[in-house]
């Protein structure tokens, strides 16, 4: 299939990138059932380390199996697949080329009490498994986030020297970041801008509240009236906040929640310009069948 005109587009936002790495992008823009519409959904399945493999894979056992993740992302043609090290090795010859591949680097446990996360891979293991990109995830406001940030611009800088693209899990917390504000408007566009200045090829972050953190940007948000009331309006902001919408920015699914509540959220996502979303949980813990509905009806609202 030939680029679409927006693929064009959103290419040419990214200046000074490299071919190589406009490639890549092009190859996960031009991928599954939203190919060439300038939206994404991704498949993210990092939450084995984060939550452990009972909790996330216990509601439906077949996903224990790292093969039937990867034929889960191409059966249901989404754009990409995104994982670990070991989830990514294990299938990555029998479904070599059927799906843009993320290597997620840095990843987290529900062990241990510090909110910073290990290196778990590297850019080579990335080429050597066919990867269009990377994936890391920085915590701002964290006492560790100064160090991730130095780890991520080390591996950007290795990523896209060799034509891979960067996505940034942008997830702030700790600091001056309340609980609420974790999912603040404020703070996820904060979160956002960041992972543009650090060079994000494409930025994660939570879908924002109506809720305001900094008592120093409350005023900012009345004088200049940021629209807050609705969630189309609140992804609207982060869009703003992401170089003026000349970043690509998915949405995360976070918990597992209903079918209404998840399809409510895509609609706002679509109404307010963002580019997609990243559905882990409330697709692979669901069964194959439920999983594939779900996800064709998320691309069906996308497209």
């Amino acid at each position: 299939m030939l680029r679409t005109d927006t693929v064009r587009k959103i290419l040419s936002w990214y200046e000074g990138e490299t071919p190589g790495l406009k490639s890549n992008l092009s190859r996960l823009l031009m991928h599954g059932r939203l190919a060439g519409t300038g939206r994404l959904v991704i498949l993210p399945v990092d939450q084995g380390f984060e939550h452990g493999p009972a909790r996330s894979f216990a509601p439906n056992p077949a996903a224990y199996d790292p093969h039937y993740l990867y034929e889960l992302a191409i059966e249901s043609g989404v754009s990409g697949y995104a994982a670990p090290l070991g989830l990514l090795e294990q299938g990555a010859d029998t479904f070599a080329g059927e799906v843009p591949l993320i290597l997620k680097l840095n990843s987290g446990n529900s062990l241990v009490t510090r909110q910073d996360q290990a290196l778990t891979g590297t850019v080579e293991d990335a080429l050597r498994l066919g990867c269009v990109g990377v994936g890391f995830t920085i915590y701002p406001g964290a006492d560790e986030s100064y160090g991730m940030m130095e780890e991520l611009r080390e591996i950007t800088l290795q990523a896209k020297s060799r034509g891979l693209m960067t996505v940034v899990w942008s997830y702030p917390r700790g600091g001056k970041v309340t609980k609420a504000g974790e999912t603040g408007l404020d703070i996820i566009a904060y979160a956002a801008h960041m992972a543009a200045l650090l060079g994000a090829t494409i930025i994660k972050v939570k879908l924002p509240s109506d809720h305001i953190d900094l008592a120093e940007a409350k005023s900012t948000y009345e004088k200049n009236d940021i629209a807050t009331t609705s969630a189309a309006d609140r992804v609207r902001h982060i869009m703003q906040a992401s170089f003026a919408g000349k970043r690509i920015v998915v949405f995360s699914g976070g918990a597992a929640k209903n079918t209404d509540e998840l399809l409510d959220e895509v609609r706002a996502i679509r109404d307010g310009g963002g580019n997609g979303s990243i559905i882990g949980r409330n697709s692979f813990q669901r069964s194959r069948e439920d999983a594939l509905k779900l996800l064709a009806e998320v691309m069906d609202l996308y497209a």
